[in-house]
């Protein structure tokens, strides 16, 4: 059994053994040509030390051993681009490393304050600018959100987030100091507290940071290049400029992104070299997958393909090992084998409840169900602060040797 699966799992190489210069047929030459499983492959120019140079890129990842912010595109595209077999197995060794298992973050996302956004973003329900039928409405009370929060507590939830429909946080008084009550009191039920408020300056950050927020999260959407795209009311540069005020309050950063506003994979590169090269890397970044809302502009988007949602999960676990990676909207598309897939290559949390602001989300009952099929287990609140300081196990190599690597298949000739 340890032969074959030595040889099921051997990754790919290049061939550096001389074989004898005989033609392949035509039919066998096409298909030579073609790279199966990967999203490009080496050009036919490239020199030997350039796959070399990208086997390292990957090798070198894979052992790391504390998280690294120097990434160039290049090399996430290296990563990115390895054929999809590896690129899991690679993420989810360096996940076992650096994570327990099977341990899965429950967060519930609540709605405290829906519609009337002046904002533009092109995907979003609730911006004033487009017709999707959602009605605007104010703050919803203290009271409110606390019951809110001890119900996704008795259904097993850990961190509890909270979502406002606004620029940001300008002139708001009355409802920053509701905020700070809301997350004094969620974190007195020992449950970890999540807000995204828009853009804030760096006295509202230090407010909730004395508060006792454990997370802020400000999405960076997508690429710089294709963010104009999406958003004009609001600079690429703003939103960094609001996570940097985060993480200098002391405050986990919590930025992400959404797959299929129309972007290629250039973007998706883009975007993980934008969040992985911050000064540190978040705490956690969630993924998501465009849900097209009727009446926004990208109403009649296709449907995200699951390899682009698997490789952009696979590649944060690699290029930040140490980050929650968060299933968040469009979780709801996914197949239950979908997600596991993508648990097998790092993703470590879920939103889960009733709603994800203003969509449908994937419940507690149906997440218990799965969990208890697949040895998946809810995290305890914390559970990731208590495993910060900790080494990761000795990196495993994915070279396999000479000597199993030439163990034969049933049924093949030596």
């Amino acid at each position: 059994m340890a032969t074959l699966r030595a040889t099921l799992f051997r990754p790919l190489r290049s061939n550096t053994h001389k074989l004898p210069s005989i033609s392949p047929p035509l039919r066998l030459q096409a298909l030579n040509s073609k790279s199966y499983g990967t999203v490009s492959s080496v050009p036919p120019q490239a020199t030997e030390n350039t796959v070399t140079s990208q086997k390292d890129v990957y090798q070198e990842a894979l052992n790391a051993t504390e998280p690294r912010t120097n990434w160039t595109r290049e090399e996430i595209k290296t990563i990115y681009d390895k054929p999809l077999m590896e690129l899991c197995w690679g993420a989810g060794s360096l996940h076992r490393r650096f994570h327990i298992p099977g341990a899965i973050q429950m967060c519930t996302l609540l709605n405290i304050k829906t519609g009337g956004c002046s904002e533009d973003c092109s995907y979003c329900a609730q911006s004033s600018r487009y017709q999707t039928g959602l009605k605007a409405s104010k703050m919803i009370s203290v009271e409110s959100v606390l019951a809110a929060a001890r119900i996704a507590k008795d259904n097993g939830s850990t961190r509890f987030c909270m979502g406002a429909a606004w620029r940001d946080m300008r002139g708001r008084k009355t409802n920053l100091k509701n905020v700070k009550t809301m997350v004094s009191e969620i974190r007195g039920m020992g449950m970890e507290v999540c807000v995204t408020l828009g853009m804030i300056d760096a006295e509202q950050a230090q407010e909730l940071k004395e508060a006792g927020l454990t997370a802020y999260n400000h999405n960076v959407d997508t690429s710089r290049d294709f963010y104009p795209k999406v958003i004009t009311t609001r600079s690429y540069d703003e939103r960094l400029n609001t996570i940097k005020n985060v993480r200098e309050a002391g405050i986990n950063v919590c930025t992400g992104g959404i797959l299929g506003l129309g972007e290629n994979k250039s973007d998706h590169i883009g975007l993980l070299e934008t969040v992985a090269t911050l000064p540190s890397h978040p705490e956690s970044f969630p993924v998501n997958m465009l849900v097209a809302i009727k009446g926004t502009p990208l109403e009649g988007n296709k449907k995200v393909e699951f390899e682009n949602m698997l490789r952009m999960v696979a590649t944060a676990r690699i290029v930040m090992p140490k980050t929650i990676v968060r299933l968040a909207a469009g979780r709801g598309e996914l197949s239950e084998e979908q997600q596991v897939l993508c648990f097998m290559a790092g993703a470590n949390a879920v939103f889960t409840g009733e709603k994800m602001l203003t969509t449908p989300a994937v419940g507690w009952g149906v997440d218990s169900v799965v969990f208890n099929r697949w040895g998946l287990r809810p995290m305890e609140s914390f559970e990731v602060d208590a495993l910060k300081n900790d080494k990761p196990a000795a990196a495993a190599t994915t070279e396999i040797p000479v000597e199993e690597s030439k163990a034969e298949m049933p049924g093949t000739v030596a």
